[in-house]
């Protein structure tokens, strides 16, 4: 293909108008591409602000009605809920997970019952109820192990599910357990609910703020990257999501969301599936910092970053900007 040189093209005629780069956009947002995180705490008519992610806050039970409801009418199609479980609950057999009166499973009947029309999608992982913060089963050395954390994990999706979530999310990067818990949710008449793997999530130093905002902050004996994915690795992301799709994920995730644009984008092109990106508490955070400092405008910063994942291929995005950035598109 022979392509026109300057002056007979000129690539800035397509920037010269409001109406004309609209016209050429390659890629949109629209408040349905996001997944509003919300952190669940224990209480009565509470907002418990979490300190390191300026503006969020962790709500009790009796609010979540109102903040799903928000979120509908700005046209957000789904919530996902984390809990912030009261320390006298966190155990090393992480056993109040299973319980049907959780946190989680009475935050997903407050939303079904206040706002049917929204979705619910609910973490699957162990380190919200773990006395030791890690997200499997540990043994008398510390290591998570793995075969045991999956009998569990398979009893919480079955118990979320059970409640009224429409997708489970399993975070906990344990070997065999996307296929335990489809199996298990096939058997238990669960057939409509979905499975959102997080596929390729990286042993991260973004995720700083979320824990504090479930309480698992400076529990953590160790870290966690006997599990979770090592950040210099591509190849075995796609392992990873081709392994999880053989095992019955609807949905696959990349997390975190900027720093792994890369990933997101062969994952896309690769597979061709649903993919999800969390764009994750701390590059939540570096945006407020950044604004808050004058060294970007926070409107602006919002929107570029949520339409990069965009670019890369993501079908949505897990943010906890979703409010501010449908408001945004909105007006």
């Amino acid at each position: 293909m022979t392509t026109a040189s300057f002056p007979s093209l000129r690539m800035r005629r397509g920037r010269s108008a409001k109406w004309m780069r609209s016209m050429l956009a390659e890629n949109r947002l629209h408040p349905s591409d996001f997944i509003w995180p919300l952190f669940v705490c224990d209480g009565r008519d509470c907002e418990q602000p979490v300190g390191a992610l300026a503006g969020v806050s962790r709500w009790s039970i009796d609010r979540l009605g109102g903040k799903a409801r928000e979120a509908a009418d700005l046209g957000i199609p789904c919530i996902a809920l984390f809990p912030n479980t009261p320390e006298q609950l966190r155990t090393d057999d992480a056993r109040e997970a299973l319980n049907r009166e959780n946190l989680i499973c009475s935050a997903i009947k407050a939303i079904k019952d206040a706002v049917p029309r929204i979705g619910v999608l609910t973490d699957v992982a162990l380190d919200p109820y773990t006395a030791h913060g890690h997200d499997g089963l540990i043994d008398s050395h510390g290591n998570v192990i793995n075969d045991e954390s999956v009998e569990i994990l398979v009893q919480q999706a079955l118990v979320q599910a059970e409640a009224g979530a429409d997708i489970v999310a399993p975070s906990d990067m344990m070997d065999g357990r996307v296929g335990a818990i489809r199996a298990a949710l096939e058997r238990e008449g669960h057939q409509n609910v979905a499975i959102m793997a997080y596929a390729a999530k990286y042993a991260s130093a973004f995720y700083g703020p979320f824990r504090e905002a479930v309480g698992s902050l400076g529990r953590l004996k160790g870290d966690k990257r006997s599990y979770q994915m090592d950040p210099a690795n591509a190849e075995e992301a796609l392992r990873e999501v081709e392994l999880d799709l053989a095992e019955g994920a609807d949905f696959v995730m990349v997390k975190p969301g900027l720093p792994y644009l890369d990933v997101v984008a062969r994952v896309r092109q690769a597979f061709g599936v649903p993919t999800f990106v969390y764009q994750v508490s701390g590059e939540y955070a570096m945006i407020e910092h950044a604004a808050a400092a004058g060294a970007g405008d926070r409107d602006a910063l919002i929107l570029e970053t949520l339409l990069a994942f965009k670019r890369a291929g993501a079908t949505g995005v897990l943010t906890y900007h979703a409010l501010d950035a449908a408001r945004l598109i909105g007006g």
